[in-house]
């Protein structure tokens, strides 16, 4: 390929898009896949199969069902580095793009012994964390180094990760950077529901018209701090009796955890099962973040959640546990509330301040909308990787595509 402008006398860019599992390919790579084919790239998406695929397709992406197992069992990943490296090599991708540490790690591998040109790889935080035994996080430190062994670069959704990556010898300097996660704020704007709007979905999910309404938007995994939420919840109630919790999300059929079982085991024995609204797994969450009074996110360990920006974006009063990446979105007492993770007790506490006090919690969900369109928005996000991008294609492959 020769050192011109990309033009219309030149073959596009080919890339490929790869993740374990169907819904990150939906709710994650959707919007840069959408980005890259409209400045000319030539993209497909690797994932595994489900319904969020043919919604992909639907919406014109070439998909190619390639799942990648979420254990740390080495023997299915090996079926699928064949799998993988065969698809590369008969593509012939120029760029390879991986996301989630097991289908990273098969990717990059793959993507290296194929000849791939750039392999970027997102980490969405890392899966090491504060909390994780020494040697555990060890291990997990050492996949990462190997993995960045067959790689190009590394784009991490936070400050900390990029960090972390040059202090534990994942990357060096200038091989990582950070583009963080972004949000649609046209979308996720609270403008959109008004008044009404949330009285309706609240009257939809059979709310009392004077609930305090906590909300929750994840995976049931107990990583995500879910029972501590519920018993949170049970702490509130003593003084707030209206109190009632709406939780917005379910497990994956690639989740390996019982939380969700336990969660409502733990609701059973607290006796807080009548204040429980489940709605599930949604396409849309705005009108749920609308009709909440208060979001809560008290995850053990996150990258840079975007169900909390989303929240944030919809002006919602926050209440995040001081981890890696909530502390990044969340400035605590300016914009939202940060508490010790797994502290139940310090939980609720949080949570009573703000539906005890309508004003600071406005006042705090209008300053969380300000920061997302500060840093988080979605344009700013997408142009930051296709500056990425253009980049690595300068000097890998010498393609100006100014």
């Amino acid at each position: 390929m020769s050192d011109v402008p990309q033009n219309c006398t030149t073959p596009p860019v080919r890339v490929l898009l790869m993740c374990a599992v169907d819904f990150t390919a939906w709710h994650f790579l959707r919007p840069l896949a959408t980005r890259l084919r409209q400045e000319g790239f030539d993209v497909k998406i690797s994932c595994g199969g489900g319904h969020y695929v043919d919604k992909l397709r639907e919406l014109g992406f070439a998909v190619i069902e390639n799942p990648v197992a979420r254990s740390m069992n080495p023997l299915p990943h090996l079926s699928e580095l064949w799998r993988t490296y065969r698809l590369l090599r008969r593509e012939k991708f120029d760029i390879l793009h991986v996301h989630t540490p097991i289908a990273a790690l098969v990717g990059r591998i793959a993507g290296w012994l194929a000849r791939v040109p750039v392999k970027i790889y997102t980490a969405h935080g890392f899966y090491f964390h504060e909390g994780m035994p020494p040697a555990k996080q060890r291990f997990h430190v050492m996949l990462e180094w190997i993995g960045a062994r067959f790689g190009d670069f590394i784009m991490t959704v936070s400050k900390e990760d990029e960090k972390t990556a040059v202090e534990r010898g994942i990357a060096r300097s200038g091989r990582v950077e950070t583009i963080y996660n972004g949000v649609d704020t046209k979308r996720f704007d609270p403008a959109l529901f008004p008044k009404s709007a949330q009285l309706e979905i609240r009257e939809k999910l059979r709310l009392p018209a004077d609930a305090r309404v906590v909300g929750f938007v994840g995976r049931l995994v107990r990583e995500k701090g879910i029972i501590e939420l519920v018993r949170a919840t049970a702490k509130v109630a003593e003084e707030m009796p209206t109190v009632r919790l709406l939780i917005v999300g379910d497990v994956l059929k690639s989740d390996y955890d019982a939380g969700k079982d336990e969660f409502f085991a733990e609701a059973n024995r607290l006796n807080v099962l009548d204040r429980i609204v489940f709605a599930g797994m949604v396409d849309d969450t705005r009108p749920y973040l609308a009709a909440m009074d208060v979001f809560c996110l008290p995850s053990y360990r996150e990258g840079m959640p975007v169900s909390l920006l989303e929240a944030m974006a919809m002006a919602r009063p926050c209440v995040a546990t001081n981890i890696r990446g909530c502390r990044e979105e969340i400035v605590d007492g300016e914009c939202g509330l940060l508490v010790p993770p797994r502290d139940c007790e310090a939980l609720a506490r949080a949570l009573t301040s703000l539906l005890s006090d309508p004003a600071r919690a406005t006042r705090l969900g209008t300053e969380a909308r300000q920061r997302v369109l500060s840093l988080f928005d979605e344009e700013k996000v997408l142009e930051h990787q296709l500056t990425i991008y253009r980049r690595l294609l300068r000097e890998k492959l010498l393609i100006d595509m100014r």
